[in-house]
């Protein structure tokens, strides 16, 4: 019999193996900040339309400015593309005149900012905190320390598969339940839409350093991850706790890459290295009918709610979704990636009691199911994840749900930025054709070793 949507999110989120984590900690507190107001930065889209951060905060905000007299929430939005906003949010980090008192984290850099001593151990206020035990355990992980303490609150967790036009698919004779079972399958689909429907964009994969880690996680892990048998991490060595240089999986995978463009396959390479192409995809080559396959995340449909400026309530009877398949088809046959976000109080933050109480109106049940449904996220509360009306809230749900069963998370080790950018660099390489796959490798494991003090390790 097959397991309900809500047990399958419990227990497979469960017995995902805990995001692994290095961090130190440093002390020191900020100063001059006004005592009764909390400073909250957050990234914010970089389309003026897509307001559903804004909107959440705003209500948060109104909450608990009526439930705590006299405290004042200053919301403090970062417009920036995800590696602007990143750099942006360190330099604010690195001073008590700058730091806000909390600030959103992305799970792949929080443990660089731990390292960095620009975050503040939470765990005295976790251990006061009832609703800390509705939170999955391997959420928690995601933002703990080496020292075993705990940097930050998710709010969410989310899963990445294709994204396919029905329409685009009818005209090129392919079928509406489209279901690829090996990397081959998905590349004869976008060869079909090529010839047979002209106009169109067959494929979508985010590349190159302006994308940031959009190409690193949505595109080249989302490949990477399906060439062994999914038991092992072929990015990172646990046990031997070194990096893995560029093997035959690291080769095939850009050499997917290589074949979506060098066929034409994907977007022009100009659009493709645009860092807001993203925004695009989402907002106008969908819901237009102009790309056939996206490979993208589950959060989408966050852009065509109401409100958001690119309305397109049709969507789930226009899109269909497919799950990434395997490399060759092999066990499990799918893959998934799994990131996320925390809320995090620096280290240099003037009002840090004020910021976690903040924290704590955002994550009540209601409050979190609440952003869950807007954003199109994963729910990481229990309680919240067996509610049939979360369940229920929106088309979708179910089929990235399903997905968390094979999903992976990032090896966000410390070091974890720079060879996410050393990745980037090699698909930019294989995607604009100034290098070859073996030529991208070779490049690659050179600047692994010196973004990781040389902690590599072939296999």
């Amino acid at each position: 019999m097959r397991p309900t949507v809500r047990s399958v999110r419990f227990t497979a989120l469960l017995s995902l193996t805990a995001l692994a984590s290095t961090a130190l900690t440093a002390c020191g507190s900020g100063s001059g900040s006004d005592p009764d107001t909390v400073k909250v930065s957050f990234k914010q889209s970089t389309d003026n339309s897509i307001k559903v951060m804004d909107t959440y905060l705003a209500g948060v905000k109104k909450q608990f400015e009526k439930a705590n007299p006299g405290k004042k929430v200053e919301l403090v939005p970062i417009k920036a593309p995800d590696s602007e906003y990143y750099t942006k949010l360190q330099q604010m980090l690195r001073s008590p005149k700058t730091a806000p008192d909390l600030v959103y984290e992305d799970t792949f850099l929080i443990n660089s900012d731990i390292t960095s001593g620009y975050l503040k151990p939470l765990d005295d206020y976790l251990a006061k905190w009832q609703d800390w035990d509705r939170f999955i355990d391997t959420a928690k992980a995601a933002a703990k320390g080496e020292d075993g303490k705990t940097y930050g609150v998710p709010d969410g967790t989310d899963t990445r598969g294709l994204w396919f036009s029905k329409d685009v698919f009818a005209k090129a004779g392919l079928p509406a339940d489209w279901q690829p079972k090996t990397w081959a399958e998905v590349l004869d689909a976008a060869r079909a839409i090529k010839e047979k429907v002209p106009g169109v964009t067959p494929l979508n994969v985010y590349t190159g350093k302006p994308a940031g880690e959009a190409a690193t996680m949505q595109g080249f892990q989302m490949l990477l991850y399906g060439t062994n048998d999914g038991t092992t991490d072929p990015l990172y060595d646990k046990s031997g706790k070194k990096w893995i240089a560029a093997g035959q999986g690291f080769k095939d995978s850009l050499a997917f890459v290589e074949t979506v463009y060098k066929e034409k396959l994907g977007p022009e390479v100009s659009d493709a290295l645009d860092p807001n192409f993203g925004t695009k995809v989402r907002g106008e080559l969908l819901p237009q009918g102009k790309l056939g396959i996206a490979l993208d995340g589950s959060w989408l449909p966050q852009d065509w709610l109401e409100g958001s400026g690119h309305e397109w309530p049709e969507w789930s009877k226009e899109l269909g979704l497919a799950a990434m398949p395997t490399q060759h088809g092999q066990a499990p046959g799918r893959v998934s990636m799994s990131g996320g976000w925390t809320w995090s109080i620096p280290d240099k933050a003037g009002n840090p009691d004020l910021a976690f109480e903040f924290i704590k109106t955002m994550q009540t049940k209601a409050n979190a199911q609440k952003w869950y449904v807007a954003n199109s996220g994963i729910a990481v509360r229990e309680d919240v994840a067996n509610d049939p009306a979360y369940v229920d809230a929106q088309p979708g749900i179910e089929f990235f749900t399903d997905l968390v069963e094979v999903t992976h998370y990032r090896p966000a080790y410390p070091a974890y930025p720079k060879v996410s950018v050393a990745i980037q660099e090699a698909m930019e390489g294989v995607t604009t054709g100034d290098k070859s796959v073996e030529e991208a490798a070779r490049d690659y494991d050179e600047a692994l070793g010196e973004a990781t003090d040389g902690q590599v390790v072939r296999k």
